[in-house]
């Protein structure tokens, strides 16, 4: 039985939660091997997994962090300091739920086109304001702000959703 090329391309994706060699991680950052090795230095939150001969192996969450460090520098212009600063205390998995969300709104998008609506949601700072026993830096209260943003901005992709179901079931 002869296979379509999708389906031999589909039959070698690995899994979302697969471990990425270094090779594949680079391929996919578009950047030199030697640069992740760099990054692992800089950033104490990389840790790829090690086997025999030092061969490094990338966690689906360890691939979100070198994804974001490296939009932060190529994409946003941060330098290596400033990229270190905006992701102190900032653990791998929050940044893999951040990236989890924003490829769902992709495809939220692409299946909903551009015309979803925008949602301002209240302000954060209200609700810290509000609280005594709560103490959030600066970029805390903006990443919370961010993810509320993103959180409405589903919320409103919900409801289009359903709203064009009622229409296409009237």
């Amino acid at each position: 039985m002869k296979m379509s090329l999708i389906e031999m391309v589909n039959m070698n994706q690995k899994s979302p939660d697969a471990f990425r060699t270094i090779s594949e991680v680079a391929d996919e950052l578009n950047v030199p091997q030697h640069v992740l090795r760099f990054w692992e230095t800089k950033f104490s939150t990389i840790k790829p997994m090690k086997r025999g001969g030092g061969r490094r192996y990338y966690r689906p969450e360890d691939v979100a962090v070198l994804r974001k460090i490296h939009h932060l520098l190529y994409t946003e212009g941060y330098t290596i300091k400033g990229v270190q600063k905006l992701l102190k205390g900032v653990s791998k998995n929050a940044v893999l739920a951040e990236q989890k969300l924003d490829q769902k709104k992709e495809q939220a998008v692409k299946s909903y086109g551009e015309n979803l609506p925008q949602v301002q949601g209240p302000v954060v700072e209200k609700v810290v304001a509000e609280s005594s026993t709560v103490t959030l830096t600066h970029d805390q209260v903006k990443m919370l702000q961010e993810a509320l943003a993103d959180l409405e901005d589903m919320r409103a992709i919900i409801r289009l959703a359903q709203e064009n179901m009622k229409t296409e079931a009237a």
